[in-house]
């Protein structure tokens, strides 16, 4: 209002204006000598200007990811000491905010095949690498297609160990996923590792399966229609879609296919989401960095 005010009062009047618009003459003129002169300005304002530009700052090397929750993690990293309810208050103010998620189902469970037991009860905690890893997959809009893409977490590092992309949702493609995690981790046979996924098929399947037993990885499978029993990996993966491909738009990726899986087939990774994740640079909302 005070721009609108300002562009208008040699025409109308600074009076005739406010008594049409919600805004009293003497807070304009109040407002105006605060522009003019920034020092006149309340403790409060200098301040609130001062932690919106570090916020402004940290909201716009995310290219407008983060949500007022990251960037006040970020912030405190960088040892700013905000509360987190005034980066909430300044972001609304001036109109900024992180990427939304969006949803669509893809696990489809066979009430038919057995069902190993839910040895992780949603404690998706790691002391070690390769103590623990879980699995899914979810669909990518490209513009030549549908395809969907399978990762294989380590729970410890938050780390993409093993990933496949394909036009169909067949064992074959989770199956090259895991296959690739177990050529890059080498799991010791007997260590105790544990594989959680969902109930769809093609995580109960007798190949995935075998294919599990002959590394010596022990199997673990959350129930029927609660994404909470494979919540790590849902995270992960509505993180991907949000902050890597909804944020960039639709695209192509098996034009930038840069990976190769153990088996030797072609693949396709998320390039520049999967090296992030490795290494730490994309926050997942704690005080301090993800171990690679």
């Amino acid at each position: 209002m005070i721009a609108f005010i300002e562009a208008h009062r040699e025409v109308f009047g600074v009076e005739p204006i406010c008594r049409v618009l919600p805004i009293a003459p003497a807070t304009y003129y109040a407002r105006a000598a605060i522009a003019r002169n920034p020092a006149l300005a309340s403790d409060r304002a200098r301040q609130d200007a001062e932690d919106f530009e570090k916020i402004k700052r940290v909201h716009d090397k995310s290219k407008g990811r983060y949500g007022a929750r990251k960037v006040w993690h970020q912030l405190r990293r960088d040892k700013h000491d905000i509360a987190r309810c005034t980066v909430e208050r300044l972001m609304r103010e001036h109109g900024l905010q992180g990427v939304t998620r969006g949803k669509k189902k893809t696990t489809i469970p066979d009430p038919t095949q057995s069902c190993p037991d839910d040895k992780v009860n949603r404690q998706f905690i790691a002391d070690a690498p390769n103590q623990l890893w879980v699995s899914d997959f979810t669909y990518v809009s490209t513009w030549t297609g549908m395809v969907y893409v399978a990762f294989v977490i380590d729970v410890f590092a938050r780390k993409i160990v093993g990933w496949r992309v394909s036009t169909s949702m067949t064992t074959g493609f989770v199956l090259d996923a895991l296959n690739q995690a177990i050529c890059q981790r080498c799991p010791l046979e007997g260590s105790g590792l544990i594989h959680h996924s969902d109930r769809g098929s093609q995580y109960l399947s007798i190949r995935y399966t075998e294919r599990l037993a002959d590394a010596g990885i022990d199997t673990s499978v959350g129930s029927v229609g609660d994404s909470y029993d494979n919540a790590l990996a849902e995270s992960i993966i509505g993180l991907f879609k949000t902050e890597a491909i909804n944020f960039l738009g639709p695209g192509n990726p098996w034009a930038r296919s840069n990976g190769r899986p153990c088996n030797g087939s072609v693949g396709t990774t998320p390039s520049g989401y999967t090296a992030p994740l490795a290494t730490g640079r994309r926050r997942n909302g704690r005080t301090h960095s993800m171990p690679a």
